[in-house]
This record gives structure tokens, C-alpha cells and sequence, in this order.
């Protein structure tokens, strides 16, 4: 794996847990589920999505403000003002927040409000940014690029740790093929490769992998019994109303529905999707 010397595995039961926040972490014996909206739409969208996923639990909100996009006519997201909108969020549901990070001047805007950030898989050989989120002192979720090999995935992680940040999660997101009935093609087979050569944690997007909705549920399934330490999943008030992806997006019922019915899966393979603030206030009691 040419030179990876800070992300390959020094032995077999080398494994890092990356801490987020107080209740969430990745990496570890607890799944981490992440969820929301491709784009930052509303205030009120953003606490209808926190609000009703709470309880799920879903223990990171997702939510674009600068979007990258096919068609520059496309949707471009809401910039500094949605930034504000997932601090608010966050603070207002004691809940962190992750969005994409597209270009260096970014940075130091999305750390102020954001407790995580994301390298997108257009990005994911943008030398230069990964240098520079190496030094932003936040943990990094990296989206394997849209052709990229395992190695190459590998190598773009130990960018950023090579710059002085060793809290990289690897997610892997589907690869193109020859095949237009799902938007990409998910790798489960590199879930299993990655877990074999890296200390990182290993999450997977079956949102954009699948592009259909209906396909999400039983991709998610497949990817925690193949040992992925967490999930990303679209998910929307309206899902077709959404400005951006709105046909992979679940609604938020079908959200909580698909983290529940993860439970007997996680519980196979010896892992746990940990409960909800609420139940372990009730439980404490």
C-alpha cells in the first residue's frame, strides 16, 4: 500500500475510536448513524430533522451549505447562512453537526460552527485541501472519489494525517460502473479491505451509492454485517421536495424505522446502535 505509514493497521487489533462529542463516537463498539438532509434548506427544516430524529437515535446531523453540483445552474447550497442554521441546531439539541468542506478558504468558516468536516469524493485527490483540513483540528469524515482505488482512497487519508490530524473516518460511497440502474456501485468488498488494512473507522453512504430510496434500508444492512462502523443516510421532511438528491432520500419516519431495524443486525456481528438521550435519561431514573 505504498507508503501509508500513519494508516495501516501495526497489527491485527490496532483500531481507533475517533470522539465527536460527549455521545457520539466512531469507531468503537457503538454503530455511528448520521443523518439529514443532502442540503441545509431552513431553520425550520433543520429542527424538523433533529427533532424527529433524535430519539432514533441519529448521533450526527448531516447538512450541506456549499454543495458541489453537476450543473453550475444547480443549487449551490446556502453558505454562511446555513452554517448558522446548523450551529443553531447543534446547540439548540445538544447534537453535533457535519458538512462539506470544498475549498481551503472554507475551512475556518465550517470549524466555528461545525464538529465535523467532510472531504467529498470530488475532492477526495485535492491534495491541498487534505493539508489543509490536516491542520483544522476537527475530525474528517474522507468519501472515497468517484473511480478512485483502495490504495488511492488509502494515500488521500494519510494526507491528512500526515498533516497533523489523525481523527479520519473513511467512507466509502459506491464507484461508477457500466451500470445506470443504481447511481454507483457500493463496495462492500473495500469495507472489508479497509477494515483489514487500516486503524481507521469505516462508515458507508448507501444513500448515494443506491440513488433510489427503496434500495437504502437493505444496503444499510448489508454494510453493518459486513463490518462498517457507522452509516451516513440522506433523509428529508418532504424527501420529494428536497432542492438536491431527492430521490435517495428517506423520509424521516423511514429513517428512524431503518435505525431500529439495524439493532438485531448490529447485535449479529457484536456491535450496538446505542440508545437514545431520552432512554438513557429514562433508564438512569
Amino acid at each position: 500500500m505504498l507508503s501509508a505509514k500513519l494508516v495501516s493497521k501495526s497489527h491485527t487489533e490496532h483500531q481507533t475510536a475517533i470522539r465527536i462529542s460527549d455521545h457520539a463516537t466512531v469507531g468503537g463498539h457503538d454503530l455511528l448513524i448520521i443523518g439529514g438532509p443532502c442540503a441545509v434548506e431552513s431553520l425550520e427544516q433543520m429542527e424538523q430533522v433533529a427533532s424527529h430524529l433524535a430519539d432514533a437515535p441519529v448521533q450526527v446531523l448531516r447538512g450541506g451549505v456549499y454543495k458541489p453540483r453537476t450543473s453550475p445552474y444547480a443549487f449551490q447550497g446556502m453558505g454562511d447562512a446555513g452554517l448558522n442554521i446548523l450551529s443553531a441546531v447543534s446547540q439548540r439539541y445538544g447534537v453535533p453537526v457535519v458538512t462539506e468542506v470544498m475549498s481551503i478558504s472554507q475551512i475556518e468558516g465550517i470549524v466555528e460552527h461545525a464538529d465535523m468536516l467532510q472531504i467529498g469524493s470530488r475532492n477526495m485527490q485535492n491534495f491541498d485541501l487534505l493539508k489543509a483540513v490536516g491542520s483544522a483540528g476537527k475530525p474528517v469524515i474522507l468519501k472515497r472519489g468517484l473511480a478512485a482505488t483502495i490504495e488511492e482512497f488509502v494515500m488521500a487519508a494519510e494526507y491528512i494525517l500526515s498533516h497533523g490530524n489523525p481523527d479520519v473516518v473513511l467512507c466509502e460511497r459506491g464507484i461508477r460502473s457500466f451500470d445506470n440502474y443504481t447511481r454507483n456501485v457500493l463496495d462492500l468488498g473495500a469495507v472489508v479491505a479497509l477494515k483489514q488494512i487500516t486503524h481507521l473507522p469505516v462508515i458507508v453512504d448507501p444513500s448515494h451509492a443506491a440513488g433510489k430510496r427503496e434500495l437504502v434500508a437493505a444496503l444499510a444492512k448489508a454494510a453493518v454485517a459486513a463490518g462498517a462502523d457507522g452509516l451516513m443516510i440522506e433523509c428529508h421532511p418532504q424527501p420529494e421536495e428536497s432542492v438536491s438528491d431527492a430521490r435517495q432520500a428517506l423520509s424521516l419516519q423511514d429513517m428512524v424505522d431503518l435505525v431500529h431495524g439495524l439493532r438485531p443486525i448490529a447485535a449479529a456481528v457484536g456491535r450496538r446502535v446505542p440508545t437514545s438521550k431520552s432512554h438513557r435519561q429514562l433508564s438512569v431514573a
